[in-house]
């Protein structure tokens, strides 16, 4: 059994300036359609709250820019389906193991959605 730990919700004193200005880019990439970003902030903000989500947004963007200049790559969207899709993959291998648990064999078959 996996015991929860607690973590720290505060952010660490930095440069204040960047942090306005990620809050900011936070705030327009929850504005567009269809987005990985907008999917993390909705996702997010139930839980969370409008303005930690927006933190917590602004803190992956600053990650994004880092990797994307540190490795010269182009940024790659994954879209608005990806946190859906990883937590139903997720879900899908917790019950599975849960009903291992209690003694059931399940076969598993993907349907189509209608």
């Amino acid at each position: 059994m996996r015991v929860q730990v607690k973590k720290s919700s505060r952010t660490t004193h930095g440069d204040k300036y960047l942090k306005t200005l990620l809050v900011q880019c936070a705030w327009a990439a929850t504005r567009t359609k269809g987005t990985y970003l907008r999917g993390k902030y909705d996702s997010l903000v139930v839980r969370r709250g409008k303005k930690r989500a927006l933190i917590a947004v602004g803190h992956k963007i600053l990650i994004a820019a880092y990797f994307i200049l540190k490795d010269k790559t182009p940024y790659k969207e994954l879209g608005y389906e990806f946190l859906e899709n990883r937590n139903k993959d997720h879900k899908i291998k917790r019950h599975l193991k849960m009903l291992r648990e209690l003694g059931v064999e399940v076969a598993v078959k993907e349907t189509t959605a209608a």
